[in-house]
């Protein structure tokens, strides 16, 4: 090497003499594969099923790439949903490619080689920068895939005939695969979407999972709540709970929601700003995503001060009871809508009883009016699994439209919202947020509950907050 190695950044220039002395010496780095153990298993029926939906044809699912946070910094890298589901692998990435036998081949990034310039210069791939990666037989045998080097992708997809890809997931993917038939694309997605509605043993043991590491973060949040009268608040309780899904999972699955006061009635409140007072209620809504990637999603509401005021809890009881109507209608063969209108139903005859609504309960349910609405804008709950709103882009005849199904998880998560502005509440209501969530798997005959662990009643939530103070 007689040239100087430019690192085209902020780094120093790289001499001639440097790069000869770094090029020897290494021996070769340690490199675990972190894999779930029995997700291979597991995957590979994923794969068969898919394959049998679109048998003869070439199907290309990538993980995607690393979003960038800012300038040259990217957030830390999560694969796609579809991608792990298909391959079991929850961190390194790469795309997946099922051939026109069925036959699947994972194509991902090789390790430097070992003393290359690449291995120590490079900032993105470099093992001094970034740590060590296992080398492609060790993630095949670990994956029980057979793994080749992500650069003979091209040539792939090139000599494949009209591959069906999921798109909007890896610009480079989709710029590279023209796009012949869109509506193939598509199918691929929601067929995709379809397969994941109905959650496999390993995959209900995993949510299982995610939602007892949550109910300890929930207990830490809980225990938190003096510290958090300082000047850190919200963010205080967001920390700590973020701290618990780093220590036993992998992230949080989703922007936690730590909502003080009258935060609390703005429905997606994520800045977790504001201060944490005495009498105050708290809307704790957060979920921990474990390393196999599947997320839980629980909503509980706290008093700060350990208790309710009899006006707090008279509407968390109201609520708790819209929960309790909408689990007890979760059952297979029934519509995904039901629980919520049996949610609904409880909530318009508390709101009459209460004279919000100032018509007859008849009135107040009539399906061309959802007056009951303005203070219950969102639905009472979604799928669950990979991703904390799962399988989005399921045919509507199976999800929204559909029946419950033997092993689907979903939330149950009805909620009253009485912003502080809003003159036609009491100003006793005004800025209160309640809702209680669920994380629940649906059985052969009814429903159950994986996030029992935590209190339900005002009373219950009452003597478990005393119990951990």
């Amino acid at each position: 090497m007689s040239e100087t190695l430019d690192t085209g950044s902020h780094d120093l220039a790289i001499p001639p003499a440097l790069a000869e002395f770094m090029a020897d010496g290494w021996s070769e780095p340690e490199a675990p594969v972190e894999v779930h153990p029995e997700v291979a298993v597991w995957a590979a029926k994923r794969r068969t099923r898919l394959h049998g939906m679109f048998p003869g044809e070439h199907l290309v699912v990538p993980a995607g790439t690393a979003p960038v946070r800012s300038n040259d910094q990217f957030y830390r890298f999560r694969p796609g949903a579809d991608y792990t589901w298909l391959t079991g692998d929850g961190s390194r990435g790469g795309t997946l490619v099922l051939d026109p036998d069925g036959e699947a081949t994972l194509f991902t990034d090789e390790p430097p080689r070992l003393g290359s310039s690449a291995y120590w210069a490079d900032r993105t791939a470099g093992v001094v920068w970034n740590g060590p990666r296992a080398d492609l037989v060790s993630l095949g045998r670990a994956l029980d895939l057979r793994c080749r080097p992500l650069a003979e992708l091209p040539d792939v997809l090139r000599g494949a005939r009209r591959p069906r890809l999921l798109r909007g997931v890896d610009p480079h993917l989709d710029a590279l695969v023209p796009v012949t038939d869109p509506a193939a694309d598509a199918d691929l997605a929601v067929a995709l979407a379809d397969l994941r509605l109905i959650k496999d043993e390993w995959e209900v043991a995993q949510l299982q999972h995610a939602v007892d590491v949550t109910v300890r973060g929930f207990e830490d949040v809980v225990r938190a709540l003096p510290e958090a009268g300082g000047p850190g608040g919200e963010r205080w309780l967001e920390g700590t709970f973020w701290r618990r899904a780093r220590t036993e999972g992998e992230e949080v699955g989703y922007h936690s929601i730590v909502a003080a006061g009258w935060h609390a009635a703005v429905l997606h409140w994520k800045e977790n700003t504001g201060q944490v007072r005495p009498g105050q209620l708290l809307l704790l809504d957060a979920g921990v995503e474990v390393g196999t990637r599947y997320t839980a999603d629980i909503t509980r509401v706290l008093p700060v001060n350990g208790r309710f005021t009899p006006v707090q809890r008279d509407v968390y009881e109201l609520v708790r009871a819209a929960n309790d109507a909408a689990i007890a209608a979760l059952r297979p063969g029934a519509s995904f809508r039901d629980y919520h209108w049996a949610a609904m139903a409880v909530f318009a005859t508390g709101l009459v009883e209460m004279g919000l609504l100032r018509c007859s309960l008849e009135e107040a349910l009539d399906p061309q009016r959802q007056l009951y609405r303005r203070w219950t804008l969102c639905g009472s709950g979604h799928m669950l699994g990979l991703d904390v709103h799962d399988c989005a882009r399921a045919t509507p005849a199976r999800y929204a439209d559909g029946e419950l199904r033997a092993g689907m998880t979903l939330t149950v998560e009805p909620g009253l919202y009485f912003q502080p502005n809003d003159e036609l509440v009491p100003a006793e209501l005004r800025g209160l947020g309640m809702r209680i969530e669920e994380d629940l798997l649906i059985t052969a005959t009814g429903s159950r509950n994986l996030s029992a662990a935590l209190p339900r009643t005002a009373a219950d939530v009452e003597g478990w907050m005393a119990g951990l103070s």
